[in-house]
């Protein structure tokens, strides 16, 4: 995975100093061994305590009583169009400036969020500070060597994971954010017609369950944020509530654009995918040298008459169902030929495991590749052509061919777009992870679930 560093902005250097204060801060923690685990597990340590929860203001039930006659809603209307007057975008600009006139609570980047931020190998140096058994040492044999580097393979794509997981949930976060906006641009607005009386308080409810569905998916992003958050911390090990609260800021602002094409690897071409996913395997190499071995054992008439004993039991097999048993040899000389039954287990157990590493190789570039696409196809196709969609509702809009809820729509559609293109570009860099600890001799994490959360959709105002 690319480094967030190649695609972000150069940033200031007092922002560049803060950053690296506040790393220095958690690195520091870390390192802090065995006084620093001793205060973690040490329940009179009082810690410090995490930062309110601040979530957005919650969506009112109440509808706003229509007029009561027609002298009464004529002059709650003029009152409306002369301060829509002042706005040459009418309702849509001057709902969106009451937002931001009485209290302006939007949270001012700071330099550390527009930082490059934590990159992926800062983040394993710092988690690998408190997992020493991933660590290979000089008087180990070759065969634990093998299994430290499959954990670590392990380690890597579950940290990965987490790494990006992190990133991507921040970023949709402030996403959801902005459709929460949307809507209530719409509920408000919904909400002066009803006052005016040229609205009924059925649309108006329909609007205000728009926005009350908006206000539960921005809740339940901050959730998804908090949590992939807490699991990065982890892995770090960061324990103080503080420190773990920063380490939002310090993650670059949002995920690296998909390459062009998916790549394998340097070096690597998809014809050498199976062989290479083979040979990097730690112990495969030694698995298949010992099966040789003990095929060589036997003589090969021996070997032959086995197989044909295989092949007779699974012919005299039973079909399968409630009642069916498993095949059956009966030969007791050869059952009692122990290297035959050795070259046969030990043949039969490469092969298992070959056929198993071959299998993830295809699965996890296969995956890559569909991945990818995704990826693509919803960040150029359908997020573009939402945007230009609502950039021509705009002009429809302001040539008075289109109303302020087409626009609203409009605007709520691009913004789901974009959302699900988010999370297609977590999905390409989680399959990307696993691709990369299939040829680092980690087992494959089997398909991507994760898109079951899919995007975010907020239903057009029927209007």
């Amino acid at each position: 995975m690319p480094s967030s560093r190649q695609t972000s902005p150069p940033w200031p250097s007092r922002a560049r100093a803060g950053f690296f204060i506040g790393l220095a801060v958690a690195l520091a923690s870390a390192q802090a061994q065995p006084m620093g685990a001793l205060d973690a597990a040490d329940p009179v340590h009082p810690g410090t305590p995490p930062p309110p929860l601040v979530l957005p203001t919650t969506v009112s039930a109440d509808t706003p009583a229509p007029p009561d006659n027609i002298a009464q809603a004529r002059a709650i209307w003029q009152r409306a169009n002369q301060r829509v007057a002042e706005f040459p975008r009418g309702h849509i600009d001057l709902l969106r400036w009451e937002s931001r006139q009485p209290d302006d609570t939007a949270t001012t980047t700071s330099g550390a969020q527009a930082a490059p931020g934590l990159d992926f190998a800062q983040a394993l140096r710092l988690s690998l500070r408190h997992r020493p058994e991933l660590f290979t040492h000089a008087d180990m044999n070759a065969l634990a060597r093998a299994q430290v580097r499959v954990a670590y393979a392990g380690h890597v794509r579950e940290l990965r994971r987490a790494w990006i997981d992190a990133i991507a949930t921040r970023q949709r976060e402030r996403l959801l954010g902005d459709v929460l906006d949307a809507t209530r641009s719409g509920s408000e607005l919904g909400r002066r017609m009803v006052t005016a009386g040229n609205w009924s308080q059925a649309r108006q409810m329909r609007e205000q369950l728009i926005e009350a569905s908006a206000w539960q998916a921005s809740v339940s992003a901050r959730g998804a944020a908090i949590a992939a958050q807490e699991r990065l911390a982890q892995k770090l090990g960061l324990w103080e509530a503080q420190t773990v609260s920063r380490l939002g800021e310090q993650l670059p602002p949002g995920l690296p654009t998909p390459p062009a094409q998916p790549e394998p690897g340097e070096g690597l071409s998809p014809a050498m995918l199976e062989a290479t996913a083979l040979s990097r395997h730690p112990t495969l190499a030694n698995e298949r040298l010992l099966a040789q071995r003990e095929l060589a054992v036997p003589v090969p008439s021996r070997q032959q008459a086995w197989r044909d004993a295989v092949t007779a039991a699974l012919d005299a097999m039973p079909e399968p169902g409630p009642t069916a048993t498993p095949p059956h040899i009966a030969d007791l000389n050869l059952l009692r030929d122990h290297a035959v039954q050795r070259a046969a287990s030990a043949e039969a157990a490469l092969l298992r495991q070959a056929s198993e590493r071959r299998s993830m190789a295809r699965q996890a570039w296969a995956a890559l590749q569909l991945r990818h696409a995704t990826a693509l196809h919803a960040q150029d196709v359908v997020a573009r052509l939402q945007t230009s969609l609502e950039q021509e509702t705009l002009l429809r809009y302001n040539g008075m061919l289109q109303s302020s809820w087409e626009l609203l729509a409009s605007a709520r559609e691009r913004l789901a777009s974009l959302d699900a293109a988010l999370l297609a570009r977590r999905d390409f860099w989680h399959a990307q992870a696993d691709w990369q600890a299939v040829l680092a001799g980690a087992d494959y994490a089997g398909p991507d679930t994760s898109t079951s959360s899919s995007a975010t959709t907020v239903a057009p105002a029927g209007h």
